[in-house]
């Protein structure tokens, strides 16, 4: 006989809530037009249910709020840094950490380090301040992922993969002295929230060691990867989670973190890596821009939070219920013919704007105006990922028009409940179910950078 499949519970209890404000429709058509119709420029007091991001809004474990009150807030030598200097030796593989204030601090750093001017840098799909990072270095980004991850409804299980082809096609156009390092991320954001293979990882491990050129490891999301490795790939459904992120790192030389994702925390990240001699330049750098080695622009409370937070984040009962609550919307979406970026990944549903909205061009923004619009339904608030977070080419002044036009829900970890997923997804399917109504959008103020963030907008006529 067959053993019947059991429901899981989220591996926590509730301790404490925080009260949530409910709008009326017309209040929020007020507040999206004061925001220039960016969700990022909405007040928090006026949002419901929160899906714009899961960077630093996790909640936090009652043994990192103990472990916030155990903070040195000495200047020099926190004893907090040093437990987090060895957990993230022990969980990620790493000899030498430089805390910084949040991932970004980190990209800096290491494009700086690494980047000279006319420099190319492959990767598996840009990410917007990563990238940036990169230009602003006088590097130029190229895009050598799979093609799968570019087709939404491809089901293919790793689209966060590495196309080698693409990356033999660039050492042959510019030489392997010209490339500094192969930009990986793992559960690749833009893509969906799409993984890489250990196989595949270590394929590129080799290919980098002929050609001499590092893996610089974006890990923001890696415990995510793990998963998806445990659940998809041959010969890993008996490893731990925490087993697999651990190999994942060991076949890289160097890592970018924002802690605010997988660790758990509010604020914080840091650059991890095994080169004596980079360490001690990163030391150097990071006393310029962040702080002193031993904080890096964090508190030592805030040290000790993340440090509590990696090893939670890496345990197998943490992120199956991560990834579950994820899945659990995707599905009923996926059930009432809502078109969402296939597989479900790890931290986010990913909306096909463009299958949504095949009335609006994608000059008109549709990304920005269907996220628009669920606010506007239900309070439920959510971004852009699609021509308004890909930007203009610094060169020709052209938008990029990316395969991939979407609006991310995004889950913040250990936050809401199956029955806020329940009211999103009503949410959803009501808009799609209304999407002929919604109007394109055209900037009203668009600044050179980053333009997502701060970018407003406004309806274009009928």
């Amino acid at each position: 006989m067959s053993a019947k499949r059991r429901s899981w519970a989220e591996p926590f209890r509730i301790k404490m809530v925080e009260l949530l404000k409910t709008t009326t429709r017309e209040e929020r058509e007020r507040a999206i037009a004061e925001a220039g119709y960016n969700t990022f420029l909405l007040r928090s007091e006026d949002v419901y249910i929160d899906l714009l991001t899961d960077s630093g809004v996790s909640a936090m474990s009652d043994r990192q709020w103990a472990g916030m009150m155990l903070g040195d807030e000495a200047y020099a030598g926190s004893a907090n840094f040093y437990h987090l200097r060895d957990t993230i030796e022990q969980c990620y593989s790493y000899k030498h950490t430089v805390p910084t204030h949040q991932g970004r601090g980190a990209e800096h750093l290491v494009s700086r380090l690494l980047i000279k001017p006319g420099d190319w840098v492959p990767g598996n799909m840009y990410f917007t301040t990563t990238r940036l990072h990169q230009e602003l270095a006088g590097a130029s980004f190229v895009d050598v992922i799979v093609d799968a991850a570019h087709d939404p409804a491809d089901p293919s299980p790793f689209k966060g993969n590495v196309d080698l082809d693409k990356l033999d096609a660039l050492v042959e156009r510019v030489g392997a002295a010209r490339i500094p390092y192969v930009s990986l991320a793992t559960a690749v954001n833009m893509a969906g929230g799409q993984p890489v293979s250990m196989a595949n990882l270590r394929e590129l491990r080799a290919w980098c060691d002929r050609h001499r050129i590092p893996i610089v490891h974006d890990m923001t999301r890696v415990a995510e990867n793990a998963y998806f490795v445990q659940q998809r790939e041959p010969g890993y459904a008996d490893r731990s989670v925490a087993s697999i992120v651990h190999e994942i790192c060991s076949l890289t030389d160097i890592a970018t973190m924002s802690a605010k994702k997988d660790a758990l925390v509010n604020i914080g990240g840091f650059l991890a890596m095994n080169d004596d001699d980079l360490y001690r330049r990163a030391c150097d750098l990071v006393v310029v821009y962040e702080g002193l080695h031993t904080y890096g622009g964090l508190a030592g409370r805030d040290m000790e939070a993340m440090a509590i937070g990696i090893r939670e984040s890496i345990d197998d009962h943490h992120i199956r219920a991560r990834v579950g609550q994820v899945e659990y919307l995707g599905h009923k979406l996926m059930q009432a013919g809502v078109p969402i970026v296939q597989p479900i990944g790890g931290h986010a549903v990913f909306l096909d704007a463009r299958r949504i909205l095949p009335h609006l061009p994608q000059e008109q923004f549709p990304a920005q105006a269907l996220a628009a619009a669920l606010y506007v339904d239900a309070g439920v608030r959510a971004m852009e990922r699609g021509a308004v977070s890909a930007g203009r080419n610094k060169d020709t002044g052209q938008n990029y028009m990316p395969k991939l036009e979407l609006v991310r829900l995004t889950i913040p970890r250990r936050v809401y409940t199956q029955a806020h997923m329940d009211v999103v997804a009503e949410s959803v399917i009501e808009v799609a179910e209304q999407a002929r109504t919604i109007k394109g959008l055209r900037f009203s103020y668009e600044p050179e950078q980053l333009r997502f963030f701060l970018g407003r907008f406004e309806p274009l006529a009928d």
